[in-house]
This record gives C-alpha cells, sequence and structure tokens, in this order.
C-alpha cells in the first residue's frame, strides 16, 4: 500500500510550517531524517515474556527497532488536528513493541530509498504500506498485516467517466515512484493495444500527496492506489467530495489484491521471527483488529499471518 490528500496544492509547505516547531524530531520537507512518534503511547497491550524472547540481542541492548516510513501516507501515518503523528502502522508499531519489550520508533523516510536505508543501517525494519511482492522478496522478508487490492480514484463527479481499469488506456495517470502501480498499469498494455487504444500514459511522482494534486488539478485522469488509501482519501479530502472511487462490479475488492507487509532485510531473519510471533500474538489477543476497526481497515484484514504470503503478486 502507498498519503494525505492535498488540500491545496502547498500542502507540503504547510505541513512543514507546522511541523517544525514539534518535537516530534521529522523533517516533513527533506529526505533526511528522523524519528517521529505519537504524543502518548497508542497502545495498552500486554507485554508477551515470549515474544520478548525471540528478540535479538543487539535489539534489546538498543532498546529500541528504527522503522523506516514514508510519512505521511493516510490512513496508514498521518499526522491529526494537533500535528501529531498517528495512523494504522503508528498504532500497530505500539502494540508490536509492546509484546517485543522493545520501543518501535519511526523514522520519515523517502519510499523510493526505504530499502536502501535499511542496507546501509540507517533503519532495521520497514512499516510504510509495502507490497509484499517476488521481485521485494529477493531482498526483504515480511510479515504480512493487510490484504487489499488497487482502486482508481478520480476527480469528483468522474468527469471521464472511468468505468474500468482499461478506461485509462490512452489516459495519463498519476502513481506513486517505486510502487508496484506503475507495473501493474504496464501489464494492461496489450489489452489496450487489443480494444485499439494507446498504453496508460504513466507519470510517476515523489509522493502520494503529489499524485493526488495532480488528480486535482487535472493534470491527471486518475490515480491508482492501494484500496484503503483510496477510500481514506475519498473520505477525507477535502470537505470530503474531493474524489470518487471507480466502482467495477467485476472487482468489488480492487484490482489485483496483494499482501502488504512489514518489510526485514533476508540478513535479520531472527528478528522477521520474532515480528511475526508479536504479530500472532496481537491477532490472539484481539489487539489487531481493534486497531483495523480503528482505521476503518477490517475490510483488509489477513486471517492469519505469515511470512512472505505474496508469492503469487507481481
Amino acid at each position: 500500500m502507498r498519503a494525505l490528500p492535498a488540500k491545496s496544492p502547498s500542502v507540503r509547505q504547510l505541513l512543514c510550517a507546522a511541523v517544525l516547531p514539534l518535537a516530534l524530531g521529522l523533517s516533513a520537507c527533506g529526505g533526511t531524517a528522523t524519528s517521529a512518534q505519537p504524543e502518548k503511547p497508542a497502545s495498552t497491550t500486554s507485554a508477551d515474556p515470549a515474544v520478548a524472547a525471540a528478540v535479538p540481542e543487539r535489539f534489546k541492548k538498543a532498546g529500541v527497532i528504527k522503522v523506516a516510513s514514508d510519512i505521511p501516507y493516510p490512513p496508514l501515518e498521518m499526522f491529526d488536528e494537533n500535528q501529531n503523528l498517528t495512523g494504522l502502522d503508528v498504532d500497530l508499531a505500539a502494540a508490536l513493541g509492546a509484546k517485543l519489550g522493545v520501543k518501535l520508533e519511526l523514522q520519515k523516510q523517502a519510499f523510493d530509498s526505504i530499502i536502501p536505508s535499511l542496507q546501509s543501517g540507517k533503519n532495521d525494519i520497514i512499516m510504510s504500506g509495502m507490497n509484499d511482492t517476488p521481485e521485494r522478496q529477493e531482498t526483504l522478508n515480511f510479515v504480512d498485516y493487510l490484504h487489499a487490492g488497487f482502486s482508481i480514484l478520480v476527480r469528483e463527479g468522474n468527469p471521464e467517466n472511468i468505468t474500468t481499469v482499461l478506461d485509462l488506456c490512452g489516459k495519463t495517470v498519476a502513481v506513486q515512484k517505486a510502487t508496484v502501480q506503475g507495473d501493474i498499469l504496464r501489464s494492461y498494455e496489450q489489452q489496450c493495444k487489443d480494444k485499439g487504444s494507446a498504453p496508460v500514459n504513466i507519470t510517476e511522482l515523489p509522493m502520494e500527496t503529489d499524485v493526488q494534486t495532480a488528480v486535482r488539478s487535472g493534470k491527471a485522469s486518475a490515480d491508482v492506489v492501494d484500496s484503503a488509501v483510496a477510500a481514506y482519501a475519498a473520505k477525507t479530502a477535502g470537505d470530503g467530495k474531493t474524489f470518487d472511487i471507480v466502482r467495477d462490479p467485476a472487482n468489488p475488492a480492487g484490482y489485483k489484491p496483494v499482501y502488504t507487509g512489514i518489510g526485514v532485510l533476508k540478513k535479520d531473519s531472527e528478528l522477521s521471527q520474532a515480528l511475526l510471533l508479536a504479530m500472532e500474538s496481537i491477532i490472539a489477543d484481539g489487539s489487531y483488529d481493534k486497531i483495523l476497526k480503528k482505521y476503518e481497515l477490517s475490510d483488509y484484514t489477513v486471517k492469519k499471518t505469515g511470512l512472505n504470503l505474496g508469492k503469487d503478486t507481481k
């Protein structure tokens, strides 16, 4: 999955002005960055000694696991009205940390450099709506915690009458850079040709906020994004009437459902196992379901977590 609905073309500047004075340690405009924590602990989840015992010693000693996250990306990572960090991943990190006995500390990281940030040792894991794909599994293990497809987000009223993904053929569609949506749209090239249309003209932009601004301004006909993000944007952007979601009866759950997971480098397999145990524990005690319900994401629940479940996705 991969953003705060832009309320004006200058939303990034507004976020910077609001965030810089806060003691979040978060750079909302730069790529260098820094931890971002909610004002108050988001979890009342009980500890689990068996899970804590599985945490590798170096993380026990440090007392912290650094989490790379492309902030903002609502409803996974976002700011509330007081510019405090909140969202599904924020609460999930707090609940997992309670089980592990260490703090999971979110660090702002641009999505296109999020895997290199682990490889350089800057961060330890990824929680940023990252889809679990075979290509990414060559570098990462995934502890999967969501399952959702992709939706088409258009301007209110759907002025270009887009009803299915093939209606995007020949149109300019914006997606966030380094996400899988671009590859998914390219996979429809032959079907576009078969219907006598040009392929989708894909514009890749740095952040999901930029993508939504492109659609809002008419520079792009649509945004192809994870269904949960599209639903949140359609519900909350502006006065709630800025975007519509294309409802395709043949794909009610979105196109090509995929798993979303916590990414961990292959070499840190013990950490992957500890996170898997923690995820199983919060599912068992009901914390997981409560967090998803809080953010209206229960439709994207995984009935059972696991490692690298995204074997059949591309």
